[in-house]
């Protein structure tokens, strides 16, 4: 039985995904080989031997320790693309509430006060103080053309803005999905003259502080920027001085922070992006697919600390090698293999760019044997050998 731990309220849409002859789910579950997990840090987890993958059913990993779990041969999953419908739909909020002060004019309405006035004749007065910009016509910058920002990008062309995106890292798949009518520019100075600025993008060490004070320096005076990435993309006492002075007109994000509660023209929201009925379900289905084919298969998708690394389903024996990155590792692992008298029927091996880990996986002709997994260990560089038994 394959222990199965959820960390935060994870949608039990995962459990029509994992059998429960095979998975037993819960939050209490000592020795799990399987984590599942939203936005809670993992940074400081006392992760037992027995965890084979972490599972996050959400975007953003920077609560994960990606490089940790990598030394110890477990695997870490995101489920791109799960919540991007939602997190889309909440930007059309942002981006009216970055024109107008809707907040201001909700708040404005609650606190009226009923006993002597009547709010249809005094509102007449009072509304044009809440007016604010159309975005018909507006540039507007996207920072991230991923699953959420090609999105962003395409409904933001449809209102009548003229889109300039950014993203050194666009894929081919990506770009297909994306309007033809979208500027694509190389630099992100190319953004400054846009009326609106919205962030999409995960948070690593190049993005973090992208928007700092020497970057708003050169932004349009007066404009409004909407955070839907992560807080620290965004330089927090940059953002709170170009208020004050007038260079940012409305900053809407989802990710408040004490300092900035009760700034003037800041508009927050408690991390709502990807909560949705339905984004929570695709997600926790999403991790439960990807968790389901590595422990089952020993395939990698979607992983953000491994390759990808996929072998189609087949009734025999396989042996998954997590093993440094380094010269002729492959060799002596397939020398091993070759020296117990078994046959290599398939065989795939992948890592991240520049990682210090790789993975290999081997499709046997035989269940391989104690003698041979021992044999493996021993190889100079291994981190980690597991064997999945031929069905």
């Amino acid at each position: 039985m394959v222990k199965v731990k959820t960390i935060n309220n994870i949608s039990p849409a995962c459990r029509s995904i994992l059998d429960p002859a095979k998975y037993e789910i819960g939050e209490d579950l000592e020795n799990p080989q399987v984590i599942f997990v939203r936005a809670s840090s993992l940074l400081e987890y006392d992760f037992g031997d027995g965890l084979l993958c972490v599972a996050r059913a959400g975007i953003g990993v920077n609560t994960i320790p990606l490089e940790k779990l990598a030394q110890m041969g477990v695997v870490v999953f995101n489920t791109p693309g799960g919540n991007a419908n939602g997190v889309k739909e909440l930007f059309l909020m942002a981006l009216g509430m970055a024109c107008r002060d809707i907040l201001g004019s909700i708040q404005w309405v609650l606190n009226f006060d009923t006993k002597e006035r009547d709010v249809s004749v005094v509102m007449e007065k009072v509304k044009k103080q809440f007016a604010g910009p159309e975005y018909m016509g507006k540039k507007i910058g996207v920072i991230g053309m991923g699953n959420v920002g090609r999105r962003v990008s395409n409904i933001c062309q449809h209102l009548g803005m003229d889109v300039y995106g950014y993203d050194p890292y666009l894929s081919v798949d990506a770009a297909w999905a994306i309007s033809n009518k979208v500027v694509r520019v190389d630099r992100l100075e190319d953004l400054c003259d846009c009326d609106f600025l919205t962030l999409h993008v995960p948070l690593t060490d190049e993005t973090r502080d992208m928007v700092d004070a020497q970057f708003l320096g050169k932004m349009k005076d007066g404009v409004r920027i909407i955070n839907y990435a992560r807080q620290q993309v965004v330089n927090e006492e940059a953002i709170r001085a170009a208020l004050n002075t007038g260079k940012v007109a409305r900053f809407v994000t989802d990710f408040p922070t004490n300092t900035l509660i009760g700034t003037k023209n800041v508009v927050m929201t408690p991390h709502l992006g990807g909560t949705t009925w339905e984004s929570e379900e695709n997600c926790a289905v999403m991790a439960a697919q990807e968790a389901r084919d590595y422990i089952e298969y020993g395939n990698i998708n979607n992983s953000v600390n491994f390759g990808r690394a996929i072998m189609t389903p087949s009734r025999l024996a396989r042996l998954c090698v997590f093993h440094k990155n380094v010269p002729s590792m492959i060799a002596k692992i397939t020398a091993a293999v070759s020296g117990a008298g078994l046959n290599i029927e398939n065989m795939v091996n992948s890592s991240l760019k520049g990682s210090k880990i790789s993975y290999t996986m081997l499709e046997l002709g035989e269940q391989p044997d104690g003698t041979l997994v021992e044999a493996v260990r021993a190889i100079p560089s291994v981190v980690r050998v597991r064997v999945i038994d031929a069905k």
